[in-house]
């Protein structure tokens, strides 16, 4: 199994974030994993985006240039994710911010209210954790059991009050989808 997945958005919805708890996901489950984020030099509010790989076999190149899976988490992530996707891939959409539908045909699109159900878990600001939910499921690339331990790991000490909601934000995502 190999799973090359991009994630897109804008700075501020943890979309980096997002990247490195799913390979330390993947990693806890032994794969194989490549991590790459870009971004914008705006503090909030430019570019972001994450390329993940996750393997049960040696990754041969590191770079994901056409995505079994994306995810888009604002409207101008839409054109490129829905560009880049191979044939038959997985497009999941954060429909609570992406109004547009996507113009490409041959891929599955899912959307999911990822910064709804964010709100309803008390902070807009777990949208990024709800997709980390909803593509786990979708893709099967990785096993959320034991994510708290890994978020314990990624958070300093200091924001680990916070892990109990990030914990519920993705199982919302797992279970919406």
């Amino acid at each position: 199994m190999t799973e090359k997945s991009f994630f897109a958005g804008f700075g501020g919805q943890g979309i980096v974030s997002l990247g490195q708890i799913w390979v330390y996901c993947a990693m806890k489950g032994g794969k194989n994993v490549t991590f790459f984020p870009f971004y914008g030099a705006e503090k909030r509010g430019g570019i972001a985006r994450a390329s993940v790989i996750v393997s049960d076999e040696e990754i041969d190149s590191p770079l994901v240039t056409v995505p079994d899976s994306a995810l888009v988490m604002n409207s101008d992530s839409l054109p490129l994710c829905e560009g880049i996707l191979k044939n038959g891939g997985l497009l999941l959409v954060n429909s609570t911010l992406v109004k547009e539908t996507p113009k490409r045909t041959g891929i599955r699109v899912v959307n999911i209210e990822a910064s709804g159900l964010a709100e309803k878990t008390g902070n807009i600001r777990f949208a990024n954790m709800v997709a980390l939910g909803a593509m786990a499921k979708l893709t099967g690339a990785l096993s959320i059991a034991g994510i708290e331990e890994i978020l314990k790991k990624f958070f300093s000490a200091d924001k680990h009050r916070f892990i109990p909601k990030n914990v519920e934000a993705i199982e919302s995502g797992y279970h919406a989808v």
